[in-house]
């Protein structure tokens, strides 16, 4: 069974700084681009970032531009997002989705294989 699983969530104060992990299980991840998107509550589904396979060319929001970083360790079958400065806004549960091969803009349904899901808060 194909899954991906996200970690590293939890509370973290303003400026502060989490990694987010994206974990897959029943494939290997070295073919597949892994999009991270987040939803706050009242709010729809965005695009945060997205890492292709290949060269590994990077994508990102402009809301996190020079904050946050996504890298992929295949050898581990692993995606991360690191997240630095966060703020109050960057509040949501974050997801990591894959596709095959290159990113796809960060339109959801461009996206095969979800994770459940990790809950970043940033509060003070």
């Amino acid at each position: 069974q194909l899954q991906l699983v996200e970690s590293g969530g939890g509370l973290v104060q303003p400026g502060g700084s989490l990694r987010l992990s994206c974990t897959a299980s029943g494939f290997t991840l070295d073919y597949y681009a892994i999009g991270w998107f987040r939803q706050a509550p009242g709010k729809e589904r965005e695009g945060v970032s997205c890492i292709s396979s290949g060269d590994s060319s990077t994508y990102y929001a402009d809301s996190v531009k020079g904050r946050f970083t996504v890298s992929r360790d295949n050898a581990k079958n692993t995606v991360y997002l690191q997240m630095n400065n966060l703020k109050p806004e960057d509040t949501a549960v974050y997801y990591c989705a894959g596709r095959y091969y290159y990113c796809s803009g960060f339109s959801s349904y461009e996206y095969d294989y979800w994770g459940q899901g990790t809950q970043v808060t940033v509060s003070s």
